[in-house]
């Protein structure tokens, strides 16, 4: 059953490293570009938005090649607590008012994975 929830969760972060790095960035990029922000300031947050996709990439491949190898299961903890901490940082977020991120579906991939990962355990 651990394959299974593994292999989910693996999927959940391939199709967001699209739903971020593709149209989220295609987005983000005209929200960024019409703001006042300076240039330089530009550029980080564009750049923070980039490595965020990396590191859905990076968990994917992890837990693709964790369900192929369960020897591996150690690997998947950082990549858990990682997703549920997000998933927390939005919650906090909306709880704390800035509620145009619940029209988002970061906390909801986020925890998503986060679940399916502690599943597999």
């Amino acid at each position: 059953m651990s394959y299974y929830f593994l292999m989910a969760a693996g999927a959940v972060c391939i199709a967001s490293v699209y739903v971020h790095g593709v149209w989220g960035r295609r987005l983000y990029t005209g929200f960024i570009s019409d703001s006042n922000l300076p240039v330089r300031e530009k550029a980080v947050s564009l750049v923070s938005w980039d490595v965020f996709t990396v590191m859905l990439a990076v968990s994917g491949a992890a837990l693709f090649y964790v369900a192929y190898h369960p020897s591996m299961l150690a690997m998947v903890y950082p990549i858990m607590a990682m997703h549920l901490g997000g998933a927390g940082v939005f919650l906090f977020l909306i709880l704390s008012g800035h509620k145009a991120l619940i029209r988002l579906p970061g906390a909801f991939l986020m925890g998503g994975t986060g679940v399916l990962i502690l599943l597999a355990l």
